[in-house]
């Protein structure tokens, strides 16, 4: 017998991350919030971590956009979610550079080597500069609050884009930066004279093109990031084990939109080449539920029907025929969805909703959906 595929809400219940992957703009960050509802209101402790929220979302969890470290949600929206003891919902927004300041002073081994590394132009442009660091920083924050124990369930919106995945080849990336010739000709030297030489005509060059100032920046910048690099390497393979284990879920939000549903299988085949635990697809804005509707006709309108009422009933009986040929195309979709995702994965459709959903009674009106199906 083909084993059933897990809904949702046992994700909900049971799984200590999930991990909300997909394209901007198909609502990936209120779905995140409403999962976190959910767990909330399932009597666990929750943490949403979240990239860039709208400030309706924000004001609707009661919260600041840009606090320096997670915040509980304020008495009376918690008791809008009907979350009670012992469930809870903390929420943070990330903000990618004090992650990665908070990560060069764990891997520094000196204070003093830390703020020359903060202090460092070079340090402060180079997040934009090296591919996945974006994305590793939301994953760090992520893995040090799951190994801290705080929390029963974290839930996380990774960044709008193709490249929330990468970090994870981030160790093979990195070893060739770290061992490439063209980083390494800017080290100082100090195995012979011929070495040394060399160094010291590298760093003349640079001087004179961009200044001295900036030629001794760039060089002390690499001599103590190199360092750093290399244990975030170390990193990334201790994330990546632990990404993979049966404590986390990945679920892959979608809309019926034919570029957004291109990402969603980008992401579910990143997943598998990954060997990451794909456990579902949500689709957002989907009509599959609406052919429960009944199709308006005239015995609605009864014998006595006044004349305006029978000539606009062609009118709306055309609308409704539209929204039936969307609610037979979206079923079609589950399907599809169903088949690409197999007996691991679930397909959870959520209708169309208001610009934003993101007031208290939408958020948990798809919290409810999610958990319930």
């Amino acid at each position: 017998m083909t084993p059933l595929p897990p809904r949702l809400g046992q994700l909900i219940k049971h799984r200590r991350v999930i991990v909300c992957c997909g394209a901007g703009g198909v609502g990936k960050t209120t779905t995140a919030a409403a999962l976190a509802l959910a767990g909330a209101r399932a009597g666990r402790r929750v943490l949403v971590l979240t990239i860039d929220p709208s400030k309706r979302l924000a004001e609707t969890l009661g919260v600041s956009r840009n606090p320096p470290t997670p915040v509980s949600l304020p008495p009376d929206r918690l008791a809008a979610a009907g979350i009670t003891p012992p469930g809870s919902l903390d929420a943070w927004m990330l903000d990618p550079k004090l992650i990665a300041d908070e990560s060069v002073r764990r891997l520094t081994k000196t204070k003093e080597d830390a703020d020359r590394v903060l202090n460092n132009r070079i340090y402060q442009q180079i997040s934009a500069m090296v591919a996945g660091m974006h994305e590793y920083t939301a994953m760090e924050a992520l893995h040090r609050f799951v190994t801290q124990g705080r929390y029963d369930l974290v839930v996380l919106d990774t960044p709008p884009s193709r490249h929330a995945l990468d970090f994870l080849e981030a160790p093979r990336r990195l070893s060739a930066l770290i061992e490439g010739k063209a980083l390494t000709a800017f080290l100082p030297k100090s195995d012979s004279m011929v070495a040394r030489a060399a160094s010291k005509l590298v760093e003349k060059i640079l001087g004179a093109i961009f200044g001295q100032d900036f030629a001794q920046e760039f060089i002390g910048f690499l001599v103590t990031f190199t360092g750093i690099f290399q244990s975030l390497t170390l990193d990334v393979r201790t994330m990546r084990e632990f990404l993979s284990g049966d404590d986390v879920a990945f679920l892959l939000v979608a809309s019926p939109a034919p570029a957004m549903l291109a990402e969603a299988y980008f992401f579910h085949d990143k997943t598998r080449e990954l060997g990451l635990p794909f456990r579902g697809f949500v689709l957002n804005r989907s009509q599959a539920r609406a052919s429960a509707l009944p199709f308006p006709d005239a015995a609605w309108l009864g014998p006595d029907a006044p004349a305006a009422a029978l000539a606009a009933l062609p009118k709306l009986q055309a609308l409704a025929e539209v929204e039936r040929q969307h609610a037979a195309r979206d079923q079609d979709l589950v399907r599809q969805l169903q088949q690409k995702a197999g007996s691991a994965g679930a397909v959870h459709p959520l209708p169309e909703l208001p610009q934003g959903a993101d007031d208290m009674g939408t958020l948990l009106a798809i919290a409810e959906s999610l958990a319930n199906e």
